[in-house]
């Protein structure tokens, strides 16, 4: 771009773990591709809003992004809504970007009028106030089609962010994992609400393939934000009730003796899952990801990660507690979150919700179709272990499952296209 005579400042609002590893992390790569790595001309802020599948690392995660320059957490986040003051009472430049990539796209119109800053909003299903807002990056062209068609300009077709998820695992160190004959993922989550369930409900799966398939390796993505000790307490029968609800296994967490050896969770039939985190970076580990043969997975973020990797996977959601679904957005996912009330609140929305049930994995709603199988209901370990080594020993199953995935997915090039419309912004400064 051309030269900048002055400072600006872009102000990214996110908010859940999924947003930052899979729009914000290669937004802000582009954005410093495009505008330069100069943190005196271009300075980058990361602030979070509140979000019912955060973890309360976030703000550790976007600051591990070296494009980042600041961050605040979530909890201070309504404070500076409303009195446009940080919690460590920031400066700003005179110039700026709001750049929406998770939340409430009503943030946006707010802290724009505040700073007095051009605003940016990425759309992934729908683009709202279009009059106050000054350009969108939509994923589709249908929702240019819905805007109103005074307003229909400021829409510009970027594509789908997730789809950069693909490139992320190609650049990676972890992209020197060995090649394994036959990979299966176990992917339960990185909530208390769905690890309770997921994790001995799919390592009671995982049991059941590895009897007929004594020679596959399974493996858990463990992510960013969980620790090991953490995700093993949901194996242990003294400290997860639910597991004999979901018929699920117990397992013990084995550290090695040596860096060259990799931790995993044995259960009591002797079954070893690895357990992989990502070592140079707070993101999932989607070179391995892109290995596995077959996924069995909860639904959440992570099937549209594994969807972009065109990754065959197999997604559960077992009733047997039906308050551990938590994880709605707006004020569902608040009501049902707190304290006291919040597990009544949940049995009800998800009472509710399995009544007019539909597709639920992220690729299936892309397509409008059951790409991936999506089991729901008081699943038994044994019927989908079944499921699963139907499509492992029928490798053209799993290969169309993976065509159908490409179709959906999208190219990559969406977080370059939204960092060129950044880049238009801050230039209509000059003008």
């Amino acid at each position: 771009m051309s030269e900048l005579s002055h400072p600006v400042d872009i102000l990214i609002l996110s908010n859940g773990p999924g947003e930052l590893a899979t729009w914000v992390k290669p937004v802000v790569r582009s954005l410093r591709q495009i505008l330069g790595n100069d943190r005196a001309l271009v300075r980058i802020s990361v602030v979070l809003s509140p979000c019912p599948n955060a973890s309360g690392q976030e703000a550790e995660i976007a600051l591990s992004y070296p494009e980042v320059d600041r961050v605040q957490a979530a909890k201070w986040f309504y404070p500076f809504l409303l009195q446009g003051k940080t919690a460590e009472d920031w400066n700003w430049h005179d110039r700026g970007i709001v750049l929406f990539l998770g939340g409430d796209q009503f943030f946006t119109v707010i802290l724009g009028k505040r700073l007095g800053y051009r605003t940016v909003i990425y759309a992934e299903w729908e683009a709202r106030w279009h009059r106050w807002i000054d350009r969108f990056g939509v994923m589709r062209s249908e929702i240019v089609d819905r805007a109103p068609q005074q307003q229909a300009h400021k829409l510009t077709v970027v594509g789908d962010l997730m789809a950069e998820v693909a490139t992320l695992a190609v650049d990676r160190d972890e992209m020197s994992h060995p090649v394994f004959s036959e990979l299966i993922g176990v992917l339960p989550g990185s909530k208390p609400a769905k690890l309770a369930q997921g994790v001995p409900f799919l390592l009671a799966i995982a049991e059941q393939i590895w009897h007929d398939r004594p020679h596959a390796r399974f493996v858990i993505p463990v992510a960013p934000t969980l620790d090991l000790q953490t995700l093993a307490r949901f194996a242990d029968p003294q400290q997860n009730p639910i597991l004999p609800l979901v018929e699920g296994v117990s397992a013990q967490l084995v550290l090695p003796a040596s860096d060259t050896e990799r931790p995993y969770l044995e259960t009591q039939n002797g079954l070893r899952v690895e357990l992989w985190q990502n070592q140079t970076e707070r993101i999932p580990v989607y070179s391995l990801l892109a290995q596995c043969d077959l996924c069995l997975t909860t639904i959440g973020a992570n099937t549209a990660e594994l969807g972009a990797l065109a990754v065959p996977m197999i997604v559960v959601t077992p009733t047997q507690q039906l308050d551990a679904m938590r994880a709605w957005d707006g004020i569902p996912g608040l009501l049902a979150n707190l304290p006291g009330v919040g597990s009544t609140v949940a049995k009800l929305i998800n009472w509710l919700y399995l009544q007019r049930i539909g597709l639920l994995a992220w690729p299936n709603k892309w397509a409008n179709e059951e790409i991936v199988p999506e089991l729901v209901g008081r699943l038994q370990p044994k019927v989908v272990a079944a499921l699963a080594l139907d499509f492992l020993n029928h490798p053209e199953k799993l290969q169309q499952m993976r065509d159908k995935l490409r179709s959906v997915r999208g190219e990559p090039g969406a977080a370059k296209k939204l960092a060129q419309i950044v880049r238009e912004e801050i230039e209509t400064f000059s003008q």
